[in-house]
């Protein structure tokens, strides 16, 4: 059972990895190209060599960024369906696609909302290299904060349901949830390496860019290996999938 939905997860994440190439590559590459040519213009402006290009640009945004995207959308699809086996029929009445998209929602908040409101993407020319070690450190310390915060919301929620009613419970839960998020990120220290005269514009639009190639990720997700679990389990809700 396992193996078989793990399977259509695969399959879910490749159909959602085509989906964000096409969308990094007509709305995010010419970005990259913006902020690449301000970086060579501010290099040239201070006396410094050019770098040599070890890969062109055209292989960048064409072949290794398909084999990138792709890549890592099958093995988050891969993850996802493990996720959904074990959650399915052991914590909600939901049907597999309710499941699925409960998910996708909540690993959308968790993984992409949550890391970004704190330390968002930035495209190239943007980030001092000495301190990306500890850039990137902070990045996955707010992201594992993040899905531990969640858990622990859900847990709690879970608990009080039965004292307070569900909506309730899911309110209060709701609320630690946002207040310690608020906290840690308040807490953590801010980085902000924007080199000065940088586009605005560029900058606002590579970090939307960014957030929608996770949301069509994610979307689909949820949409697609749900219908395709649907399927296989049918629409009610039955007994759990052996976790096996």
């Amino acid at each position: 059972m396992v193996g078989n939905l793990l399977l259509r997860g695969m399959i879910a994440g490749a159909i959602a990895g085509i989906l964000v190439f096409a969308f990094a590559r007509f709305f995010g590459e010419p970005l990259v190209d913006a902020a690449i040519t301000f970086e060579e213009a501010a290099a040239r402006a201070a006396g410094e060599a050019a770098e040599p290009e070890i890969v062109s640009r055209a292989t960048q945004a064409g072949p290794g960024l398909f084999i990138g995207v792709m890549a890592y959308s099958v093995a988050i699809g891969g993850l996802f369906a493990l996720v959904f086996a074990f959650v399915h029929g052991r914590f909600s009445n939901l049907s597999a696609r309710g499941t699925s998209a409960v998910i996708a929602a909540a690993a959308f908040v968790a993984f992409v909302i949550i890391p970004a409101i704190k330390y968002p993407a930035n495209p190239p020319a943007v980030g001092n290299s000495d301190t990306i070690g500890a850039r990137t450190e902070l990045f996955f310390l707010m992201i594992v904060v993040s899905i531990a915060s969640l858990i622990a919301a859900i847990a709690i929620a879970r608990r009080l349901a039965a004292s307070y009613g569900v909506w309730n419970a899911a309110i209060i839960a709701g609320v630690l949830f946002v207040g310690f998020i608020g906290l840690v990120e308040y807490l953590l220290p801010s980085i902000n390496e924007v080199p000065e005269n940088f586009p605005a514009m560029v900058l606002w639009r590579f970090r939307a860019t960014t957030l929608g190639m996770h949301m069509i990720l994610w979307l689909v997700l949820g949409l697609a290996f749900g219908a395709m679990a649907e399927k296989r389990l049918g629409a009610k809700s039955g007994p759990r999938p052996a976790f096996r």
